[in-house]
């Protein structure tokens, strides 16, 4: 069993933590809390680097290892770092369990070491139509973000 977690944080004052499970080449199993948002849907997505230099902007685009366009989790054409939406409650908190085949905690594909990024906006699925739609589910502003660590 392999485990990870990050620390979200951010200057807007939306924080939480995401843990993640991989049993030998199984799913990942993404749990976590965040706080802070508005009431609503929040793109969630693994971003490809681990660099929060410059805030959330440096963590570069949405993790594709296999250069497809952006989709829903369950579509066949995705990022593998495309992991929909978290909903917030009216008190601003989203609670959620993800189960996700495409972000592996190890190998050559591991999100470990990368960003873990929640979204101002809901995240269209690549189905809004949108010009940002195919490459970023037009998600808006990245509100927070943490690095995925190991965890003992």
């Amino acid at each position: 069993m392999v485990k990870g977690v990050a620390v979200l944080g951010s200057s807007e004052g939306v924080k939480g933590t995401i843990s993640f499970v991989q049993e030998g080449d199984g799913p990942t199993t993404v749990t976590g809390s965040v706080s802070g948002l508005k009431p609503g849907l929040h793109g969630f997505h693994v971003h490809a680097l681990g660099d929060t230099t410059n805030g959330c902007m440096s963590t570069g685009p949405h993790f594709n290892p296999a250069g497809k366009e952006h989709g829903a989790p369950e579509d066949g054409v995705r990022h593998a770092g495309d992991l929909g939406n978290i909903t917030a409650g009216d008190d601003g908190t989203a609670t959620f369990t993800i189960v996700d085949k495409q972000i592996p905690l190890a190998g050559p594909d591991s999100i470990i070491g990368r960003a873990v990024v929640v979204h101002a906006d809901p995240d269209d699925l690549g189905k809004g139509g949108h010009e940002l739609s195919k490459s970023t589910g037009n998600a808006g502003g990245r509100v927070a973000c943490g690095i995925i660590g190991l965890q003992g």
